[in-house]
């Protein structure tokens, strides 16, 4: 399409040429004289002045360059939303592939694409217009919403519920048994049955190999817009506000509670029956045993306030110099002699 057909689409302001013929989208070092690319990060601003792009999604208040740009206050969601108009995911076409099975209690919504090998239990519910991917199982009570996209080998346990919108990934488990067990009197562990489902809202993504365990009694929770990552294990009994980005390796213990718009990084881990308040960021591998007030950002582990975290890594690596500086002062203080003996000295003689 046209440049200036681009900007109009994506509400964007327009400086420079708009009959430049774009053809996709690509990153700013890459980005041919066909391609547009974006500017979210600072560090990256110099690139914009060499980049060999058609055009340069800036922010509003962008250093004017030789190179065209489009002007809007998001420029990594305007580089998103270009990217849904030149990349054309595959389409399904409705139907149930002969090798799918289906059980005669499971209802299927309007245009719905059950794909081979597929796995329909009794009872299951699926919205309008899902997509069900091949090796995907749907075990018995489930429930999904519009717009359902299981990839193949996604699995749904028993009577789990998913909203509308709910994306999952390559191999990703909800409801599976929750780490549970108790050890009898002979000293053996016994499991204990995981009675409650995991409930998931809308417009949430759960991406490859991620799990989110049943609850022991009650439910696992899922908030709207919640967006977990690969390989993330989200405990029994777990509680995921609207909103939370929990990154790739990222783990919740059982009951554990963590608010909306919160951020946990890859690798953080969150002991069991935690509380963690809405807006709370964990960095990169930070581990929380203890609640977490709304707003606050922890790193290390055990984590605490990032500021203060900061100062203590920048303090750690000068402690091998700051033990050489100790012991030389030691030693100069062991060969001084204390003034008070001299004098005794002196006073003898």
């Amino acid at each position: 399409m046209k440049l200036a057909d681009l900007a109009e689409r994506l509400g964007a302001e327009l400086h420079g040429d708009g009959s430049v013929e774009v053809t996709g989208v690509r990153g700013i070092e890459e980005a041919s004289p066909s391609e547009v690319t974006f500017v979210a990060n600072p560090k990256y601003a110099g690139l914009a002045r060499t980049t060999k792009a058609a055009a340069v999604l800036v922010t509003v208040d962008f250093p004017e360059i030789e190179t065209p740009t489009l002007r809007l206050s998001n420029p990594y969601l305007a580089f998103s939303q270009a990217l849904g108009l030149f990349y054309q995911p595959p389409r399904y076409e409705p139907g149930v592939h002969t090798t799918a099975v289906v059980d005669p209690t499971a209802v299927l919504g309007a245009g719905a694409h059950v794909g081979a090998y597929a796995v329909i239990g009794p009872q299951v519910r699926v919205g309008d217009h899902a997509t069900i991917l091949p090796h995907v199982v749907l075990y018995s009570g489930v429930t999904v919403g519009d717009h359902f996209f299981a990839h193949a080998h996604a699995v749904v346990r028993e009577n789990c519920t998913l909203g509308d919108h709910v994306t999952l990934e390559n191999g990703a488990i909800v409801g599976s048994d929750g780490f549970g067990f108790a050890k009898d009197n002979d000293g053996h562990w016994q499991k204990i049955p995981q009675s409650g489902p995991v409930r998931v809202g809308s417009h949430v993504d759960i991406q490859a190999n991620a799990c989110i365990d049943r609850a022991t009694v009650g439910a696992t929770e899922i908030g709207d817009g919640a967006k977990i990552d690969n390989l993330v294990q989200i405990g029994h009994g777990s509680s995921v506000g609207k909103n939370t980005l929990v990154c790739a390796q990222a783990g919740l213990a059982g009951s554990s509670v963590v608010g909306a718009n919160a951020i946990l990084a890859g690798q953080a881990g969150v002991a069991g029956h935690c509380t963690l308040g809405d807006g709370v960021i964990l960095t990169a591998q930070s581990g929380v045993s203890h609640d977490v007030p709304a707003g606050k950002m922890l790193s290390g582990s055990p984590a605490f306030e990032n500021r203060s975290w900061l100062r203590a890594v920048a303090i750690f690596q000068r402690l091998p110099e700051m033990l050489r500086r100790l012991h030389q002062l030691e030693k100069a203080a062991s060969k001084s002699e204390n003034p008070a003996e001299v004098s005794m000295k002196d006073g003898g003689a």
